[in-house]
């Protein structure tokens, strides 16, 4: 059977040839749109790519078929109308030449970016940091022919990229062993809900920082990156005379290191770790080059959302204090450039790593990372998937990577779906002190409070004047938690989960985990 509306498809294409075009050249779809793709659905679809300057460009998808033309830079973009779910159809794009893309459905996309808690893949294979939890029943059970998978390449640039490399795949064990567990697992709860084709971007690369996703622009806005830019231009600086030498070097290695990569791809393995480069352009951590190669080019690909996974690389003394900022200007920025309004920005706050803390004095370097993504949910349809249970003292990548999917997914059925779920653990709202007890009221209880392996709440420290915290006994009394302590006469700040790996056990009856909080700035 051919693929629904391949027939107009056909038809258009004979019309089409007859038509005079006086403009010659190569109409190119961007890389995105190939075949096994998932488009969105119920809103205007986003078709884009290149061609000669000013020549016609006709788009077909299944009955439907939409022209335009291309500027004076060549680029062109359409929008087709918006179609519900459904699939498999067939897309002509036709100009002086015609491409055809096949075997496309319509349903939910999303964006998964940030650094390797989000490029872990499912299987480890070769790589010692991946795999989940349940390994081989997980590769094994992975038959969703619905869901689809686009890795971008990875790509670092001081200039805004033409193009994002990397294919659609489709879900089957082979495949998803390559997949990124934090996409694909947030993929699959969205198929079991709505039972409609997932596709999850995923742009992800290890070790990297927020504001390498950032664009210049968005950058230069705020006097509080300028470290950064600065830093960055005196690397540049630094490099520029050896630069010759050292890429010529890189290049010879490349060459050496090229087959054996491709060895590895044949025998379906991941390839090994190619050759670095000391190029401050081709470094993960300096601002704009991962936006420039491998976000600008995605744009306007039409999507619901984003599932973001990143911070741990943010933890250095001085980007630390402004992540809050990072990540306020990265949601901002990416929302205006693909114009599709406050599209959801779903978020995981970090998880616990390292000793078990004892001392509730032991800061610890992650806590003040999982304050700002607390914080950051004053932004407008964010929403923070917390995961300060599920960590791993020896590992920065934690294998439970099924139930990230899980809490990505509960907030995108209640911020994007609008379902009344829900989506969070208990969150600190109102905070008093009354005497001797500092009383903390809570929001998303749901029906109540839940202490996971005990009776009564842990994790909870309080403080006098004095900045020495106490583990505190703590009552429920309703929708709040009372903090007393024999130490701690007069109590005038409060804190939970402050700690690289606290004791923390606080859930509602969903489930789901509290956030970590604190009432000081000390």
């Amino acid at each position: 059977m051919k693929p629904s509306g391949f027939s107009a498809i056909l038809s258009f294409i004979a019309i089409l040839a007859f038509t005079p075009n006086p403009l010659h050249g190569e109409v190119k779809l961007a890389s995105l749109f190939s075949d096994h793709m998932v488009l969105q659905r119920r809103a205007p679809i986003a078709i884009f790519g290149t061609a000669a300057p000013g020549e016609s460009v006709a788009v077909t998808l299944a009955q439907a078929t939409k022209q335009t033309t291309a500027g004076p830079d060549g680029r062109w973009l359409l929008r087709m109308d918006a179609m519900e779910a459904g699939g498999p159809y067939a897309m002509a794009v036709v100009g002086h030449n015609f491409l055809i893309v096949k075997d496309i459905y319509i349903g939910e996309v999303w964006l998964g970016s940030g650094q390797s808690n989000m490029d872990m893949t499912v299987a480890a294979e070769d790589r010692y940091w991946c795999g989940v939890n349940n390994e081989e029943a997980e590769v094994a059970a992975a038959n969703y022919p619905q869901i689809r998978m686009f890795k971008v390449k990875l790509k670092m640039s001081d200039t805004a990229a033409d193009d994002a490399a990397g294919q659609w795949q489709v879900t089957t064990p082979e495949t998803v062993k390559k997949y990124s567990a934090t996409g694909y697992f947030f993929a699959r709860e969205l198929w079991r809900t709505y039972h409609v084709p997932v596709g999850i971007i995923d742009s992800s690369f290890g070790a990297s920082t927020a504001q390498a996703w950032i664009s210049p622009e968005a950058m230069r806005s705020h006097s509080e990156f300028a470290y950064m830019l600065d830093g960055y231009a005196k690397a540049k600086a630094d490099w520029a005379p050896a630069a010759a030498e050292e890429i010529e070097k890189h290049r010879i290695a490349m060459n050496a290191w090229a087959p054996i990569a491709a060895e590895a791809l044949s025998e379906g393995k991941f390839e090994p770790r190619g050759p670095g480069l000391a190029d401050p352009g081709q470094n993960q951590h300096n601002p704009s080059v991962l936006f420039n190669g491998m976000i600008a080019p995605l744009i306007p690909y039409t999507m619901r959302g984003v599932i973001w996974y990143q911070g741990e690389s943010n933890e250095d003394a001085k980007s630390q204090p402004v992540y809050r900022l990072l990540m306020e200007t990265l949601i901002d920025d990416w929302r205006a450039r693909w114009g599709e309004g406050e599209f959801p920005f779903l978020y995981v706050q970090l998880a616990s790593q390292f000793q078990l803390a004892l001392d509730p004095n032991q800061q610890g370097v992650i806590a003040a990372t999982r304050e700002a993504q607390l914080q950051n949910l004053s932004v407008p349809h964010t929403g923070m998937a917390v995961t300060i249970d599920i960590g791993d003292a020896g590992n920065v990548h934690p294998k439970d990577k099924q139930d990230v999917g899980v809490r990505l997914g509960l907030l995108a059925r209640h911020i994007a779906y609008g379902e009344a779920v829900e989506d969070s653990g208990p969150v600190a709202d109102k905070i008093v002190v009354e005497g001797n007890a500092i009383r903390v009221h809570f929001t998303h209880i749901d029906g109540g409070f839940v202490f996971r392996g005990g009776k009564t709440p842990i994790g909870f420290a309080i403080a006098g004047a004095d900045k020495k915290f106490v583990w505190a006994d703590a009552k429920v009394d309703g929708d709040s938690i009372v903090l007393t302590s024999a130490a701690v006469t007069a109590p005038v700040a409060v804190r939970y989960g402050w700690a690289d790996n606290p004791p923390v056990n606080l859930y509602n009856k969903a489930n789901l985990p509290a956030s970590p909080f604190r009432s000081d700035s000390w």
